[in-house]
């Protein structure tokens, strides 16, 4: 855990100095993004237990968005998001990482967080995709939920990220397999203020708005292998 601690403060240092020139921020070319189909699916479908996942709809990245590539019957939904669900608004530094096209964070999404949550992450895809930066995303994410073009977030829902694969970002890794738990307008301090990184329950991203995530990791040996077919 201190070997992971000094990562994250180095990424967050490197984060602060990159955000005074966030300005001139470039997105590199789509296809850097993109990934072979069957390579997403797998890496996909790591994000659950196999008795979830091998049910779910998997959801992979096109030139055009999120597309189905295949049904399920369980009512989740498994992709793998890009730097492109950075937080909107906090942590500030980690907003940057929308440019960072090796980020894979493999996510099912159960039934509730299917109806809530993952329209707003598809969104910020598509925004990002626009070529909007983390200013204009975050200002038609507000428009957006404002006129209820997106689902209001009045209750938690929660999703997997257990993928032993996981790339979240340089210097943090695969981290832990953990649950993400949407909890709206939740702050740090209701789950015990524990420090952000740590093995505890805590607030990761957009503390105190409707979109506040809270992680909570699980035990390393139960980090999900993609499947070969």
């Amino acid at each position: 855990m201190k070997k992971f601690t000094l990562a994250l403060l180095s990424l967050l240092a490197s984060l602060e100095a990159a955000a005074l020139g966030a300005q001139g921020s470039k997105y590199p070319p789509l296809a850097e993004y993109l990934m072979p189909r069957d390579t997403e699916i797998e890496l996909a479908r790591s994000a659950a237990p196999a008795a979830i996942s091998d049910r779910a709809t998997i959801k992979i990245l096109t030139k055009a968005g999120y597309e189905v590539a295949r049904e399920g019957n369980n009512g989740v939904v498994c992709m793998v998001m890009r730097g492109f669900s950075a937080p909107t608004y906090t942590p500030a530094q980690f907003r940057d990482l929308v440019y960072d096209p090796t980020v894979h964070a493999p996510i099912c999404f159960t039934p509730p967080a299917v109806r809530t949550a993952m329209p707003y992450y598809e969104l910020r895809t598509k925004l990002a995709m626009e070529g909007k930066g983390p200013d204009q995303i975050a200002e038609g994410l507000q428009a957006a939920y404002v006129k209820g073009e997106l689902p209001r977030r009045d209750s938690v829902s929660i999703a997997y990220m257990w993928s032993a694969h996981q790339h979240l970002g340089p210097g943090i890794e695969a981290w832990h397999p953990h649950m993400m738990v949407f909890a709206p307008y939740y702050e740090n301090s209701m789950v015990g203020g524990n420090e952000f990184g740590s093995p505890l329950p805590q607030v990761s991203d957009d503390a105190g708005t409707p979109f506040t995530v809270i992680v909570i990791p699980v035990d390393d040996k139960l980090a999900v292998k993609p499947r070969l077919r």
